[in-house]
């Protein structure tokens, strides 16, 4: 990933978690304190993807990923961190899955992996 993309990727995932911070605001006058309790705790969100590259000694994976609804993130092709490095057990390149990530001060991180079936 080039230094332009990853400076795209973390803008739009600053505009992302900018957003639900004012939808949270938006809703306050409704009474909404469970809204604002989720917008408030970390953003989460799954999709399909290919495997692109595995850094196992720096604990990352290129993914090239469908949309990812929860994240409001559309398809692209970025680097994540992983959370447990023996989530990279068994992968190749090439290998279509499905996976889950969590946003944690400010990087998206890989929370769970598994092959598409």
């Amino acid at each position: 990933m080039s230094t332009l993309q990853a400076s795209l990727a973390a803008g739009l995932l600053t505009a992302v978690l900018a957003a639900a911070a004012q939808a949270a605001g938006d809703h306050a006058d409704h009474g909404a304190s469970a809204h604002r309790h989720e917008a408030a705790g970390a953003a989460t969100g799954s999709a399909q993807a290919e495997v692109r590259r595995i850094d196992r000694e720096g604990r990352r994976l290129t993914l090239r990923h469908g949309e990812i609804a929860g994240l409001d993130m559309p398809a692209m092709t970025m680097v994540f961190d992983v959370q447990d490095p023996a989530l990279l057990d068994g992968l190749a390149v090439g290998d279509k899955v499905d996976f889950q990530l969590v946003e944690r001060d400010g990087r998206l991180v890989v929370t769970g992996i598994a092959p598409v079936r």
